[in-house]
């Protein structure tokens, strides 16, 4: 009875220092979840002077109360662990079903405590006190559902019934839900994602309604911060810069991000493409679990398809339009292991061969990296980032172009990108961005965006040097080599300190000769960088200073939608504070055209325009 009782108080101590340790709940089950965490504390002393009495022998009913304490610990620590890691928006819209999974564990908590003979243990008199009024306290707080929030429930259903929900509402509702910034959404984003997949597919029935609430309080958010919404501004420039895609959203085959998501009957999710062509080859087993298939028929999964739309609308990642062919994974002649092979043997070219057979490895490897994603991760594996950011300064420059080309395919893979860089890679790049030959520093400016996805690799990037490299392509550049250097510099531009280099080394003239350049194709990324440097007040003087405002105005009257739209953007910058603007703007007859826009265009561009027209209307009284 000894080593049961001992083996008790040491599960019961583990599970009030696991609810102890919890950290503080943001969301709208916080009063409860600090009510119970802070009842199952006071428990603490009880278990303390438990471990103290160790010799002390107790009775089986000393130990059926512990028993039943634990039971109900054990629920506690589940519930609380679910509300502080799950969704948000679905404790908020299933709120009486969690407050009545607390009153359940409260009265499973209370029950217990009422089985313990308090009377047959070795407690001290202080102890004993304290268990009484937390036992008390449970007592009272039996039966006892929390007050429902009102006016959460009034928004809630409000944001689901109208057509065009007041945006004040989610303002409220982010607010209330403590989803204020991106970074709680992106959270938020992963709770949705675990909670569909623990599910096994078969998520909550409300799962639609939370992927359109998480999207109308994610364009909240951007509304509320003007930087944000900045960058929001054109996610065709920085469709790249998602962090990493999440396990599930891969294809087990071909490790690709999943277009066309379908369930097997062993359960498993891959891609339609890759896994009829596996059951094409004469395979009746899964891949993954190598199980024999009982049917061959394919089901959607509905389900985990919205979750990686959402994802990619989340991060700015554009879903894939084709998946293009997907090749199977084999092992033995024909498959990766041929590839190993053939990737060391190049790699002992690249490390000991001459000039000629180091250029003929790079080569090899470039197009190899650029074949699928298996390769990327052999390619990295095998150890041969190092020896091409060698190659980097090779006199060679065809050997030069075929080393950062390589790179540049092997920097698809989210985890070569660190490689890549703690190999010393980004002053090697620069290097050929500036001297190098001209195709060579188009896939230099194209590595250095696929690196600039990492934030803290913006840094380097810029610190290294780079921006000046990427204005002179921006400049002179083959038409590919200014997309390059232009859409390198877009993500760069996301970290402040880039902005104030790229606006220092001359950025702005350059791209506003490219605005008012219609037929020199590069109007769309002009339009996306002056937007994303306005938010500067550096960058705004400098627009200011380029007298865009005619050019604006008439992307404004005759752009595309998003060229509109970030014209607008820059132009409620320059207006803001500064009469003079207005004046010109409204001298330009931008009233009427600003008007239809704030009633015709994106979301962004309504917000923008109407601000615009606001300022337009305060500079009235001046004018008379």
């Amino acid at each position: 009875m000894g080593h049961q009782k001992e083996e008790l108080i040491n599960e019961l101590t583990e599970l009030i220092d696991g609810v102890s340790g919890l950290p503080e709940c943001r969301s709208v089950s916080k009063r409860m979840y600090s009510n119970l965490v802070r009842r199952v504390k006071l428990l603490s002393p009880l278990v303390e002077d438990l471990k103290d009495s160790d010799g002390v022998e107790v009775g089986d009913d000393v130990v059926h109360g512990l028993e039943l304490l634990k039971i109900a610990l054990i629920s506690g620590l589940e519930l609380l662990k679910s509300v502080n890691e799950g969704s948000k928006i679905l404790q908020a819209l299933q709120i009486e079903n969690i407050s009545s999974r607390f009153l359940d564990v409260t009265e499973q908590i209370e029950d217990a405590l009422s089985h313990i003979p308090y009377n047959k243990l070795d407690l001290s008199e202080e102890v004993r006190e304290q268990i009484e009024l937390v036992h008390a306290q449970f007592k009272r707080a039996k039966g006892k559902m929390e007050s429902p929030d009102e006016q959460l429930e009034k928004d809630l259903a409000m944001a689901q019934r109208e057509q065009y929900p007041d945006p004040l509402i989610f303002k409220r509702l982010s607010e209330k839900l403590h989803l204020r910034t991106i970074n709680d959404l992106k959270k938020e984003s992963l709770a949705i994602h675990d909670m569909v997949i623990s599910s096994g597919g078969d998520p909550e029935e409300c799962f639609e309604t939370i992927a359109y609430l998480l999207r109308k309080l994610k364009d909240c958010a951007m509304t509320e911060n003007p930087e944000l919404d900045a960058l929001e501004g054109d996610k065709s420039l920085i469709k790249h810069r998602s962090p990493v895609i999440p396990d599930d959203f891969r294809c087990p085959i071909s490790l690709e991000l999943m277009k066309d998501p379908v369930i097997v009957s062993t359960g498993q999710t891959y891609e339609r493409s890759c896994i009829q062509k596996w059951l094409d080859a004469g395979h009746k087993t899964c891949p993954k679990t190598q199980q024999t298939l009982l049917h061959t028929a394919l089901t959607p999964n509905y389900v985990l398809k919205s979750l990686i739309a959402l994802w990619c609308e989340s991060n700015g990642v554009e879903l894939p339009k084709n998946q293009g062919t997907c090749r199977n994974k084999r092992t033995g002649a024909g498959g990766s292991d041929c590839d190993r092979v053939a990737i060391d043997a190049l790699l002992q070219k690249l490390a000991n061969g001459n000039s000629e057979q180091q250029r003929a490895a790079a080569g090899e490897l470039r197009l190899l990296a650029k074949r699928n994603a298996d390769n990327r991760v052999c390619i990295a594996g095998a150890g041969a980032i190092p020896l091409l950011v060698e190659l980097l300064s090779s006199s060679d420059s065809r050997t030069q172009e075929h080393a950062v080309t390589a790179l540049l395919n092997l920097s698809i893979n989210e985890s070569n990108k660190g490689t890549i860089v703690n190999a010393g890679a980004i002053p090697d790049i620069v290097d050929v961005l500036r001297n190098g030959s001209m195709e060579a520093r188009e896939n230099a400016a194209a590595t250095l965006f696929s690196l600039s996805v990492v934030d803290e690799n913006k840094v380097a990037i810029g610190a290294a040097g780079a921006i000046p490299a990427l204005i002179d392509l921006l400049c002179h550049g083959t038409p590919r080599g200014k997309k390059d250097a232009a859409t390198a510099i877009f993500n760069l531009s996301i970290y402040q300190g880039n902005k104030v280099r790229a606006v220092r080394a001359g950025i702005v003239p350059p791209l506003v000769r490219l605005l008012k350049d219609p037929g020199g194709g590069m109007m769309d990324e002009a339009l996306a960088i002056l937007a994303i440097l306005a938010s500067h007040q550096e960058g705004k003087a400098a627009i200011a200073q380029s007298e865009p405002l005619p050019v604006l105005v008439q992307v404004i009257r005759t752009g595309s939608p998003r060229n509109r739209e970030n014209a607008a953007a820059i132009l409620w910058s320059l207006c803001t504070g500064d009469v003079q603007s207005l004046k010109i703007v409204r001298e330009l007859g931008a009233e009427e055209v600003l008007k239809e826009l704030s009633e015709n265009g994106t979301d962004r561009a309504k917000r923008k325009a109407g601000s615009v027209l606001e300022l337009l209307q305060r500079v009235d009284p001046v004018e008379s």
